[in-house]
C-alpha cells in the first residue's frame, strides 16, 4: 500500500511540473535609459575673429592763457597775444577712423540647469589692428596788435591741432546666462569687466605774425609747439549678446555683439610759448589740455571646443 501511494505522489509531481513548463512566463520590463548628460556643462575653449569700431573718435584740447608778460607801451599787447594763443589752441579734433579688425581666444565655463538654462564665466582676449590716422583741424585768429592804431597791420595767430588714437587690444571677464531654444541653440546676454590696452596723443603747432606789425624787429620765437600723449591699460565695463549653436558633439560656433566703455582720459600737453623781440620783449605761454573718450562696439564670430569636464556623471537608478 505504501508502494502505491509513493508512486502516485511521484507522478502527481512530474505531472504538476508538465504543466508548470508549459505555462507562458512573463519578465519584468528593462529598465528606462539613464537620461543623457547636460552637453552644455564643462569647460571649453576657443578662438574669435571680427570688427571693432569706436563710439567717440573726437579728441578735446583745451588751453588757457599761463602768463602774460606784464609791462606797458608795446609789452602790453601780451594778454592779447596769449588770449589769441589759447583760443586758437582750443578746440575738438577727431583723432582719426579707429576701427578695424580684431582677433584672439576665449576659455570659459558653463553650467547648464533646470534642462534649459546656461550660465557661465568667460574671459577673452583679442588684438587689435586699427587704422587710425592723424586728423588735423586748423584755425586763423586775426587781432590788431599795435592796440587801435590805423598804422598798424592787423596780426594773425594761426594754430593746427592734430591727434591720433587707438585701441591695441581689449579683453573681457563677463558672466553669461542663456536660454536653449533648442537643445543646441543657445541665446545669452553677457556683461562684466572689459580691460585694454589704448595710446593717443595730441601735438599744437602756432604761428604768429606779429613781425608784421614791427617789420624792424627780430622775432625769436613767433613759433610755439606743444605736444603730449597718454599710453596705459584701461579698466572699464562691458555689455552684449550672441547666439551659440552646438553643431557636433562638443564643437560649437558663436555670433556676439558687445558694447564697451574705458573710460575718459585726460593729459596734459607741454605748454606753448612765445617770445616776440620787440622793446621791451612779448613773452607770453598758454598751457594746453587734451581729453578723450574710449568706448565703442564689437562684432565677431567664434568657434569653442567643449571638455565636459566639469559635467556631473549621471547615475541611472533601478
Amino acid at each position: 500500500m505504501k508502494k502505491t501511494l509513493s508512486v502516485a505522489a511521484l507522478a502527481l509531481a512530474m505531472t504538476g511540473s508538465a504543466l508548470a513548463a508549459d505555462l507562458p512566463h512573463y519578465k519584468a520590463p528593462p529598465p528606462p535609459p539613464p537620461p543623457p548628460p547636460p552637453m552644455w556643462t564643462g569647460f571649453y575653449v576657443g578662438l574669435n575673429a571680427g570688427g571693432t569700431w569706436a563710439q567717440s573718435n573726437s579728441v578735446n584740447v583745451i588751453s588757457a592763457p599761463l602768463f602774460a608778460q606784464p609791462g606797458f607801451g608795446v609789452a602790453a599787447i601780451s594778454p592779447i597775444y596769449a588770449g589769441l594763443s589759447a583760443l586758437g589752441a582750443s578746440g575738438v579734433v577727431s583723432g582719426g577712423n579707429s576701427s578695424g579688425f580684431m582677433g584672439g581666444g576665449q576659455i570659459g565655463y558653463n553650467w547648464q540647469f533646470y534642462n534649459s538654462f546656461v550660465a557661465g564665466i568667460e574671459a577673452d582676449i583679442q588684438g587689435v589692428a586699427t587704422g587710425g590716422g592723424n586728423n588735423n583741424s586748423t584755425t586763423a585768429l586775426i587781432a590788431n596788435a599795435g592796440l587801435g592804431l590805423p598804422a598798424a597791420p592787423a596780426v594773425v595767430m594761426a594754430t593746427t591741432l592734430s591727434s591720433t588714437k587707438r585701441l591695441d587690444y581689449i579683453g573681457t571677464v563677463r558672466g553669461r546666462l542663456g536660454w536653449l531654444f533648442t537643445p543646441t541653440l543657445l541665446a545669452y546676454a553677457t556683461g562684466g569687466l572689459a580691460y585694454g590696452g589704448v595710446t593717443v596723443n595730441t601735438s599744437i603747432s602756432q604761428l604768429n605774425t606779429e613781425a608784421a606789425v614791427f617789420p624792424g624787429g627780430l622775432d625769436l620765437a613767433p613759433a610755439a609747439f606743444g605736444t603730449g600723449a597718454f599710453s596705459d591699460t584701461r579698466v572699464g565695463w562691458t555689455v552684449g549678446g550672441g547666439l551659440e549653436w552646438m553643431f557636433w558633439p562638443n564643437w560649437s560656433a558663436k555670433v556676439e555683439y558687445l558694447y564697451y566703455d574705458l573710460g575718459n582720459v585726460s593729459y596734459a600737453v607741454s605748454p606753448l610759448a612765445t617770445i616776440e623781440a620787440t622793446t621791451p620783449f612779448v613773452y607770453t605761454v598758454v598751457a594746453s589740455q587734451a581729453r578723450t573718450r574710449f568706448n565703442g562696439n564689437i562684432v565677431r564670430a567664434g568657434v569653442n571646443y567643449h571638455f565636459n569636464w566639469g559635467a556631473a556623471p549621471v547615475v541611472a537608478k533601478y
